[in-house]
């Protein structure tokens, strides 16, 4: 067989393999080791190749922002910082119809600029918003809806993981990335914030009818301390790490340091996480990062055997010889994204993809940033897609309701996800959204 034919073998292979269930890493790996096997004829070689691969794959100071990121996100989470989000939030919006979902949108949002993971927002938000939108007369789905289309943002609104993750892969500025995720994220909670209203007024049935909610009977003074002590940590916690960011004070690594440092003051000054807490949080933070670790060791693996095999640079050819053009092209690829969106998570699509695609890319002198924006948001819209919508299991497993079922929270991910795919198009279509902050 030629390295051509290896390499589209062993992209059925990689499929074939996690459809089976094989963790994807796992998978990448081997495939990588097999196909340098059978273009060598050498076990030995491809070992040593791999590991090569490995051992530089990591290695690089800019990996750091992983477990700096991770960390400050988790002891975020556990503080019950997006609790206090949601509250400040449900202050400003409790007056508008549908105020309530607004709300929660903006506090995940805010909540994206501290964490950076969907996850961790989709169960902070079903815990603390669900029950408070079907209190006031919300339908579960699409209170459940809610919650589901604003955790994305977590993956947009710097810091996030899939942007570093991109960034790591595609050798392109992490700092870069997360200015060029302002706009779009931005963007994207403003288009729920309209989508909701939109469905209040014209779609009663399925957001089911409110009832407008009380005044806060706190005192304007106390009213004012209290969202001040609320909203305050996070402001500043923000303004490190963005700020730092944004005006070239620290590289992303440090503004990692000093993000995790200031989450953790900030939860010990609120006495809501203590030792056993924090060295629980620093072993979570451990695993997740040995995960991403071998998921970037692997993707490494699977690049360089793509490489060897010539797969990249036949696509290449082939794509110019059919004369696509840009646009053409990256519909095509953001339509295999969605696709695959709905069987695999997204780390597993961004580590298959992007080592076929981004030789493409270059040849068609496409701005890395913000392809990479498009990459990420493609993705994120298989978080609400079934059968597998990641966000939508979370949801349901973090919800205390058995009134309301996994079909509930998918038909109320619905909307949004189309809404997601409107801002798909407008950044597609516009892409200053992502550029214009570089």
């Amino acid at each position: 067989m030629t390295g051509i034919e290896i390499g589209l073998w062993s992209l059925a292979g990689i499929l074939a393999m996690i459809w089976m269930g094989m963790h994807v890493s796992i998978a990448l790996a081997l495939v990588s080791f097999v196909g340098l096997w059978v273009m060598r004829d050498n076990a030995q070689l491809a070992a040593r190749m791999l590991s090569l691969a490995a051992r530089e794959s990591i290695s690089s100071y800019l990996f750091g922002v992983v477990p700096l990121f991770v960390l400050m996100g988790l002891v975020v989470s556990r503080a019950d910082i997006g609790r206090d989000t949601f509250d400040v939030a449900n202050r400003a919006f409790r007056r508008l119809r549908g105020g309530l979902g607004m709300a929660t949108v903006g506090a995940n949002a805010v909540f994206a600029a501290i964490t950076g993971i969907s996850i961790a927002s989709a169960a902070v938000f079903a815990k603390v918003a669900v029950p408070e939108m079907v209190r006031i007369g919300h339908t579960g789905r699409f209170a459940t809806g809610v919650v589901a289309g604003s955790s994305v943002l977590g993956m947009m609104i710097p810091p996030s993981l899939l942007l570093i993750l991109y960034g790591i892969i595609a050798e392109q500025s992490v700092g870069q990335l997360f200015i060029a995720g302002i706009g779009p994220g931005l963007v994207l909670a403003l288009a729920f914030c309209i989508g909701i209203a939109v469905m209040v007024r014209m779609f009663p049935g399925f957001t089911g009818a409110t009832t407008i909610a009380p005044r806060d009977p706190m005192t304007p003074v106390s009213l004012l301390r209290d969202t001040t002590g609320k909203i305050l940590p996070v402001v500043v916690l923000i303004a490190l790490v963005l700020g730092g960011i944004y005006g070239g004070v620290f590289t992303p690594t440090e503004a990692g340091a000093i993000g995790a440092l200031g989450a953790i003051v900030i939860a010990l000054a609120k006495r809501r996480i203590g030792a056993r807490a924090l060295w629980q949080v620093t072993l979570e933070t451990g695993h997740i990062t040995a995960a991403i670790c071998f998921l970037i060791i692997a993707a490494t693996m699977y690049s360089r055997f793509l490489s060897l095999s010539g797969l990249p640079a036949f696509l290449t050819e082939w794509v110019a010889a059919r004369d696509v053009g840009v646009y053409g092209f990256i519909l095509l690829y953001c339509l295999v994204l969605i696709v695959l969106g709905t069987i695999l998570d997204s780390s597993s699509i961004m580590l298959i993809a992007l080592p076929l695609v981004l030789p493409i890319a270059q040849a068609m002198q496409i701005d890395l940033i913000w392809f990479g924006i498009i990459t990420v948001l493609a993705v994120e819209i298989g978080l609400l897609t079934p059968p597998l919508g990641l966000s939508v299991y979370v949801i349901k497993g973090a919800l205390d309701d058995s009134r309301i079922g996994l079909g509930d929270v998918f038909a109320g991910a619905a909307p949004f996800a189309l809404i997601m795919l409107l801002v798909l198009g407008l950044i597609i279509a516009f892409p200053v959204i992502a550029t214009g902050f570089l």
